[in-house]
């Protein structure tokens, strides 16, 4: 009897092993939430970037 719950719990151990399908959400969560806050922190920085960008693309396509 012992000898069977040690081998169930041997094989459950393995198979949690191997199983890691919920690691890839918490990993795009992580990184959106990252992400997020670099935009929050740079959004300044960033908005006169865009706006530098799209003036640029609208001269540039005036001269042609």
């Amino acid at each position: 009897m012992t000898g069977n719950i040690i081998r169930e719990l041997k094989r459950l151990t393995k198979r949690f092993k191997v199983d890691d399908s919920g690691i890839g959400v918490v990993e795009l969560i992580l990184i959106l939430v990252v992400l997020i806050g670099l935009v929050v922190i740079f959004r300044d920085q960033l908005t006169s970037l865009i706006n530098g960008i799209f003036e640029r693309i609208v001269n540039d396509s005036q001269a042609v």
